[in-house]
């Protein structure tokens, strides 16, 4: 198992979507190990192999509070969404320090294949469901900065850069 390099906004390769996964082979079972580790290194829920600057659909979740309950999902795909909404603040490993509301539905099904190839439909509300629809979107090429206004967004990415900037220079 390896850590991996965590994507930070506004890097353009965030915006890359994913391609599905042929298959559940040895190669992706590393891939969501290495994952697995990065998350939890990075005191995080949830990881898109988007942000680790692999672009196929992978994803890996965990919101249990003894870190000990990993989702892995392969090729997901929302089959069902609540039309009721929840506005919640979300944060992201490849936005650190920046938390804000975002408008989710509180209920999703998921269908995806896990972390054997196995094809499993998960139903998800709360934190899960949430965490699920932010990861999605990565997968999409989407970042949940995206939902807020331009203003927002523009002092999201100019902070970023100025970090990235400070950063470099030490």
């Amino acid at each position: 198992m390896a850590l991996l390099s965590i994507l930070t906004y506004p890097d353009p390769r965030l915006h890359t979507v994913a391609k599905p996964v042929q298959a559940v082979d040895a190669r992706i079972r590393a891939l969501v190990a290495d994952m697995l580790e990065t998350m939890y290194d990075a005191n995080g829920i949830g990881l898109a192999a988007t942000q680790v600057d692999v672009h196929e659909r992978v994803v890996v979740i965990d919101v249990s509070e003894e870190r000990n309950e990993p989702l892995v999902l392969v090729n997901p795909e929302i089959v069902w969404a609540s039309d009721e909404k929840q506005v919640g603040d979300e944060g992201c490993l490849s936005v650190p320090g920046i938390y804000d509301g975002v408008e989710r539905s509180t209920r999703i099904r998921v269908r995806a294949l896990d972390g054997e190839g196995q094809s499993r439909e998960i139903e998800a509300e709360g934190l899960l469901a949430v965490c699920i629809q932010h990861e999605m979107d990565h997968l999409l090429g989407k970042v949940f900065v995206e939902y807020l206004s331009p203003l927002k967004r523009n002092r999201i990415k100019t902070k970023m850069l100025k970090a990235r900037r400070d950063a470099e220079r030490v």
